[in-house]
């Protein structure tokens, strides 16, 4: 008996296998996917049907994926291997990864995936577009583009000059193309810095969409504040915090803003501001 159990730790030890269920070592997590993706692969006619193991042996990822078989068993292992860009896209591909699964195992193994996402869908589903009038306060939802694609009563009283019937939907033409947004805005200089800021972080992920580009030339031409801006090449992450908006009595009106991401469309941006007064 003690010799069988000897036998099977060696095993443990030389295929890699992690044997708790909490490790966090992202080497070691990065094999257990691999190793879990192979042997989920289903076998084709080119592969004999009689096997001990399921799936794919390491042999046969490695050659599809275009890698070295001791490059694939030292990953499997968790060792300290250096895993490209290049060659992780191609074992994606191998596994047959569908598109959650590949950025899973490009985070777990630190890189960026060198493919850049497809070009985002402009059709939101009804639900999506509804989400803003589930809410009392004010709410609207941004598309990639950052163009207000819905909103509910509230927002559109707060926001007068930009959701208003038949204006621009646009939230940076409004906030560097409108006068209005310097009346709304309490802190106009210090939002639209932070803007700018933001939107060069979902920029930086999609360099070459199209319609983003164009967007970022047509400001560029027309307001001297958003070139500056642009140059400095600051990037933040899109946060919440305390807003404030100038009122008809010439006070401010203060709210707590809340970005939310949906899962299900993850271009889209649902902003909510709580009021604070």
């Amino acid at each position: 008996m003690v010799h069988l159990f000897l036998n099977w730790y060696k095993k443990q030890i030389y295929t890699g296998i992690n044997t708790t269920m909490t490790d966090t070592n992202p080497r070691a997590l990065l094999g257990a996917f691999i190793r879990a993706h192979r042997e989920r692969l289903p076998l084709t006619g080119k592969l004999p049907m009689r096997r001990r193991t399921p799936g794919w042996r390491r042999e046969e990822l490695a050659e599809a994926a275009g890698v070295g078989l001791t490059w694939i068993t030292w990953l499997e292992q968790g060792r300290d291997v250096s895993a490209s860009p290049a060659a992780l896209a191609r074992l994606s591909d191998a596994l047959r990864l569908n598109p959650a699964e590949r950025a899973s195992m490009f985070d777990l193994a630190g890189r960026r995936d060198p493919v850049e996402p497809g070009e985002p869908s402009t059709e939101m589903p009804e639900q999506v577009l509804a989400l803003p009038m589930l809410l009392t306060v004010p709410a609207y939802l941004l598309d990639h583009l950052w163009t207000a694609r819905a909103w509910n009563p509230a927002a559109a009283r707060l926001f007068v000059g930009w959701l208003d019937e038949g204006t621009e939907k646009n939230l940076l033409r409004y906030v560097f193309l409108t006068p209005a947004a310097k009346g709304l805005i309490a802190d106009w200089p210090e939002r639209a810095q932070r803007l700018a800021a933001e939107f060069r972080a979902d920029f930086s992920r999609r360099p070459r969409d199209v319609a983003m580009q164009a967007l970022v030339d047509e400001l560029s031409a027309q307001s001297p504040l958003f070139t500056k801006l642009w140059r400095e090449q600051t990037v933040l992450h899109r946060e919440g915090g305390e807003r404030g908006f100038c009122n008809a009595q010439g006070g401010t009106d203060r709210y707590q803003q809340t970005t939310l991401l949906v899962a299900s469309q993850v271009e889209c941006k649902l902003v909510c501001l709580a009021p604070m007064n």
